[in-house]
């Protein structure tokens, strides 16, 4: 069984990761200069040319790029490429109702599923296993990532999706799936309805990769025991290409950033100033290697510590920590992205004042969400028929604007605390 996917990079020195970081960038600039007037203005505005950049010693003379540019760019705006040689789209969920859309060539997709075989082949997968994916699929990057994974090692691949716990267990079961490819909530949640169902000798699982949300090692603990499996983490955004921009190899300590393809920096939040690894700051990924869609010094708002200590494993990337925190207000829901601004636009859009109160829970496993909104004086003497139905439209709002339901509570005026 082979321990790496792409053993001559995987295990490259630093002086040719270097090597190759230096020729991406360069290539990158100057295509993005020529291609992409945002960028360039964006450049020609910090006074910065290709001619400024050598290589990853001059990463910092770039400017930064946000979500905000992401969306002011949508959608065509950051295009890199024409139309007519993209061949497919991923999408986020917009903060305000306006969406972030990263565009693919066939070449952005094969290099993404190279990344994702060697996040599997990391976790013992070969072409004699059995791939269940149980990540969304559509707009989601999760399922595709993972799928073209599994069809680059050779695994048979179970493209499931998410939901349908029945189906998922009954294929699992009769397919004999080996490796489980989802969220770690919905692992979970799995592992106890296996056990519900009694069905548990009849499982042959070896290993889960997964990520998407937050999740504790006591969590992995528990899943490695329900499961009976080794769990991996996979790190991963849909403005850079989805899961396998970091995996995780069998020591679990950290995700193996593919340097190949990404070069990642760590900085203060507040200042903008590189720090040095080992200290904990925002990550900043610059995927050089994307044809359509190139960032460069994208902030992801992911707080996180990077480190080089030589990994027993032989790989030479860099790795990252579990990311430690945002320094943003989004959070993560079953997966999904939610910042509180795009609750406050739907609530904005049906007439209420923007005072609520966002529960975010996880009960079983499952991830929750509630909305409590104070209701208008005038909405509070309808009568009660009318209340639920404006809750019914609240609940179709959010679903629409979140891609996930939210369960939404109407509350009397000034009922919500209000902190100073």
């Amino acid at each position: 069984m082979s321990k790496y996917f792409s053993p001559e990079k995987e295990t490259a020195s630093r002086e040719q990761i270097v090597e190759w970081q230096n020729a991406g960038l360069v290539d990158c600039v100057k295509r993005v200069w020529d291609n992409v007037p945002y960028y360039r203005k964006k450049m020609e505005k910090k006074g910065v040319t290709p001619d400024d950049i050598k290589g990853i010693e001059d990463l910092h003379k770039l400017p930064f790029l946000t979500k905000d540019d992401l969306r002011d760019a949508y959608p065509y705006g950051l295009l890199a490429r024409p139309l007519s040689d993209c061949v497919r789209i991923h999408s986020t969920s917009g903060t305000t109702g306006r969406r972030v859309v990263a565009f693919y060539t066939q070449n952005d997709i094969d290099l993404w599923d190279e990344c994702c075989a060697r996040a599997l082949t990391a976790a013992g997968a070969t072409e004699d296993d059995v791939v269940q994916v149980s990540y969304g699929y559509g707009l989601f990057t999760g399922g595709f990532g993972l799928n073209g994974g599994s069809h680059k090692v050779g695994c048979l691949t179970l493209p499931m999706s998410s939901g349908n716990t029945d189906r998922q267990i009954q294929f699992m079961t009769d397919l004999g799936a080996t490796v489980l490819c989802c969220t770690p909530s919905y692992a979970a949640y799995l592992g106890e309805s296996i056990h519900e169902r009694g069905v548990r000798d009849m499982i042959h699982l070896k290993a889960g990769i997964f990520g998407a949300e937050a999740w504790t090692e006591e969590m992995r603990r528990d899943i490695e025991q329900t499961l009976g499996i080794k769990a991996y983490d996979i790190y991963g955004l849909t403005e850079i290409s989805g899961p396998g921009v970091a995996f995780e190899c069998e020591n679990q300590n950290g995700m193996h950033i593919n340097e190949d393809y990404f070069i990642v920096e760590v900085i203060d939040p507040k200042t903008g100033e590189v720090l040095p690894d080992g200290e904990k700051g925002e990550l900043v990924f610059t995927a050089f290697a994307k044809e359509a869609f190139p960032l460069l010094r994208y902030r992801t708002k992911d707080i996180c510590i990077l480190s080089r200590e030589k990994c027993s494993c032989g790989r030479t990337f860099v790795k990252m920590t579990k990311p430690l925190g945002r320094s943003d207000d989004m959070l993560i829901v079953k997966g999904v992205n939610v910042f509180p601004s795009q609750i406050e636009t739907v609530l904005l859009n049906h007439g209420y004042a923007a005072n609520y109160q966002i529960i975010v829970d996880r009960h079983k496993n499952s991830d929750s969400l509630e909305v409590r909104v104070e209701m208008t004086p005038e909405m509070f003497s309808d009568e009660l028929s009318k209340v639920s139905a404006k809750e019914r439209e609240l609940v179709a709002g959010l679903k629409s604007m979140l891609g996930i339901h939210a369960d939404d509570k109407l509350v009397t005026p000034k009922s919500i605390v209000r902190y100073a």
